[in-house]
């Protein structure tokens, strides 16, 4: 093992822009000079984007991270060799690249387990492409929750100075809305609290967002914040969380990002969502809580319409390895004060 903090990122689908935004984060040198980062992937598919980016960098291939070089100028890729490249067509939904990107994870996290990484930064996968494979799921923390024993992960976004969490993430408007309890707002208060510890956040005012206009005006336009958020909330101050709302949701956002809170917990997907990619879209990074290692991700998609081009701008793959970096002395304290 190195002395430094090991960053494996995995290629995600062979068909999108995953390998070309991780050359052109790779050709940085603020990025590796970061840290100790590889790739899981293809080598041969990761020259092509060498080719298309007009980078001048080399891949060194490896079979285990204790292999790597970590040089600038150079990739060490632990090159899995997964996806018959004569048949590989960019921007397209294929069964092989949906199966290479889980294969690419599943690898990371047998690492991860193993002590031999630190951090795991994934590139974009798309869920036609793994439904085409039929592998076991087709999201990226589906996937690592099945593959760690892990209990209903928790989900952070990132961006400049604003943190968000999400109550519920895929359900309708409706469904979300029920799920919207006392027990699991008062639930998602500790584990929100609990995440910001791991990370090394030493203020954690959490405030929740309101789900009615003006968070109800006093159940005026509902009455969701009287009968369970604001429960909620109260049973979470009384077990010491420093919580505080619910704060009306077209406010709450920018006061965080301002500085007055330390993490906002949407209630809902679009919720979070659209205030952060308004902040920033290409620097809002996702942060997978809950797990055994320290997992992040750019938050956009495959992008297969510009697949292959070397058009695709690699700002939130190089956000989302400074966030590994950033997080990961933290997190590995705080694993080591737990044993």
């Amino acid at each position: 093992m190195h002395d430094k903090t090991i960053i494996a990122a995995t290629m995600g689908d062979p068909a999108g822009i995953g390998p070309e935004i991780i050359v052109k984060a790779m050709a940085n040198r603020e990025i590796q000079a970061l840290g100790n980062i590889f790739v899981i992937g293809q080598s041969d598919i990761l020259e092509k984007a060498i080719e298309v980016t007009n980078s001048d960098l080399r891949l060194r291939k490896i079979n285990h991270p204790n292999e790597a070089q970590f040089e600038y100028g150079q990739i060490d890729v632990l090159n899995l060799e997964n996806v018959d490249t004569s048949s590989l067509r960019y921007g397209e939904v294929q069964a092989q690249c949906g199966q290479a990107a889980y294969d690419y994870i599943k690898k990371a996290v047998e690492l991860a387990n193993a002590g031999e990484i630190n951090v795991v930064a994934t590139a974009p996968i798309n869920k036609e492409s793994l439904l085409a494979a039929e592998v076991p799921h087709i999201g990226h923390t589906e996937m690592l929750a099945a593959m760690t024993d892990t209990n209903d992960p928790l989900t952070m976004f990132e961006v400049r100075s604003l943190r968000i969490f999400f109550l519920t993430r895929h359900l309708s408007l409706k469904d979300a809305i029920a799920q919207m309890t006392a027990d699991r707002v008062q639930d998602y208060l500790f584990r929100c609290d609990q995440a910001l510890q791991q990370l090394g956040v030493k203020s954690r005012n959490i405030a929740v967002a309101g789900l009615n206009p003006h968070s109800g005006e006093n159940g005026l336009f509902g009455r969701e914040e009287i009968d369970e958020i604001t429960p909620g909330i109260e049973r979470a101050r009384e077990e010491g969380i420093t919580a505080v709302g619910p704060v009306p949701a077209d406010s709450v956002f920018h006061q965080a990002l301002q500085g007055k809170y330390d993490a906002v917990l949407s209630l809902y997907h679009d919720q979070g969502h659209i205030a952060a990619k308004m902040t920033d879209f290409e620097r809002t990074i996702s942060i997978t809580n809950g797990l055994p290692f320290l997992r992040t991700s750019v938050d956009h998609g495959t992008a297969f319409d510009i697949a292959g081009t070397g058009k695709a701008s690699a700002v939130s793959m190089e956000e989302c390895l400074k966030l590994s970096a950033k997080y990961a002395v933290y997190f590995q304290n705080t694993e080591q004060e737990e044993e």
